[in-house]
């Protein structure tokens, strides 16, 4: 996820607890999708499609601070 980015990412999950916090929780999303989707029984397609749009906030919430720590004062 913006790899254009990679270096301040790493700098903002030090540094930025909000942005930690958004970080984390769009990773652990990421990781429950994926394992709902892989998982012997089938999952509730609702419930992976509000997982899959928080998880899209989320991204786009992080592409905010990002773009905002990157511009310059």
């Amino acid at each position: 996820m913006f790899p254009e980015f990679r270096d301040l990412i790493s700098t903002l999950k030090t540094e930025d607890a909000h942005f930690a916090r958004l970080f984390q929780r769009h990773n652990e999303l990421d990781h429950q999708i994926k394992n709902m989707e892989a998982g012997p029984l089938p999952a509730d397609s609702q419930t992976i499609e509000t997982l899959k749009k928080e998880k899209l906030l989320l991204k786009d919430k992080l592409y905010v601070v990002l773009k905002k720590a990157a511009t310059p004062a």
